[in-house]
């Protein structure tokens, strides 16, 4: 347009050594070695800027990954999924993939740190490494780099743009082997990732949920027209090396273990996964109060609950653990 000569210039005159690369970032063009090969194509990214070592993003050609997408203002329950989800296949050997905003993207990276297992956590930015950062997400950067990497195809000091979201997202998307959406309303931003991995032929699974909230409407619609319905971090196991050939760990660990739990605790804790989620609500339910809040009480000892916004209780894992109930005192 009217701009043409002037962006001409700027074009003819760019000097790739005024770029800013940050203090341990490693640039990788689409010909070098340890370019990403899910990458290839007309649409990749020219470049990758990595921070955390380049041989971790290199080892996504060995190792499963699995994209963890959503909504940026999830539900409590959104958010414990993801972080469960995570936890479980960075346990098993899984690499996590993500973008880095709020949400579930952000969740899914907690979880995955939370885990010490082989698999590795990868955050695909949509500005550059240094000004995708804010002050409170550096702690976590840091964490995340030590022993995954964060990337990036804008240069270091490079604020976001229009298209740098949609550009993460379809990094993401090519990464991963199977992409689950957790929570996600019916938008394209939304189901970006989900409708990118379904375009090149990926897998896409998502976790149900409730018909009546808007969190839903997106997982449920994808669901719907074919995607794969999980529940916990097995789930994605099994879509996973059914899909691809892949070498199981020879002993993985199990996400969900068998739990002892007393019959009233886990009657407890399958009205909370049903949203009876409060004491408020389980008194009206019928349960007494002090019981109730005795019960929370212990499930969150237990590490089975966790409290959420506006005094509400959010399952911490899948309900379709094995309970081992615990065996009565006396005779029955």
């Amino acid at each position: 347009g009217s701009r043409r000569a002037q962006l001409r210039a700027q074009y003819d005159s760019f000097n790739p050594r005024s770029l800013h690369v940050g203090a341990g970032v490693e640039s990788l063009c689409r010909h070098h070695p340890a370019y990403p090969e899910a990458l290839a194509g007309a649409a990749a990214p020219h470049m990758l800027n990595v921070l955390g070592g380049a041989r971790r993003l290199t080892a996504l050609r060995s190792t499963p990954a699995v994209a963890i997408v959503g909504s940026r203002v999830p539900s409590d329950y959104g958010r414990e999924m993801a972080r469960s989800l995570a936890r479980g296949l960075a346990v098993s050997g899984v690499s996590v993939v993500g973008g880095w905003q709020d949400g579930i993207a952000m969740a899914a990276h907690v979880g995955a740190l939370d885990a010490a297992g082989t698999g590795a956590a990868v955050a695909v930015m949509g500005g550059g490494l240094e000004a995708s950062s804010t002050r409170r997400r550096r702690a976590l950067l840091r964490q995340l780099t030590r022993v995954g990497c964060a990337v990036s195809e804008l240069p270091c000091d490079c604020g976001g743009r229009r298209w740098g979201t949609l550009a993460s997202e379809r990094t993401i998307a090519a990464l991963a082997t199977v992409t689950v959406v957790v929570e996600a309303e019916q938008t394209a931003g939304d189901l970006a990732v989900a409708r990118l991995a379904q375009a090149h032929g990926g897998t896409v699974a998502a976790i149900p949920g409730r018909v009546t909230a808007p969190l839903s409407h997106g997982t449920n619609a994808l669901l719907k027209g074919g995607a794969t319905v999980v529940r916990d971090p097995g789930d994605v196991l099994e879509l996973l090396y059914s899909t691809e050939v892949w070498r199981a760990p020879s002993a993985p660990e199990q996400s969900v273990q068998a739990l002892s739990v007393e019959p009233r605790l886990q009657t407890l804790l399958e009205r909370v996964g049903a949203g009876v989620d409060t004491p408020e609500r389980l008194a009206r339910a019928g349960a007494s109060s002090g019981e109730a809040l005795q019960g929370l009480t212990e499930l969150e000892l237990m590490g089975l609950l966790r409290r959420g916004d506006g005094g509400r209780y959010v399952p911490t894992r899948s309900l379709q653990a094995t309970f081992q109930p615990s065996k009565p005192n006396g005779p029955s």
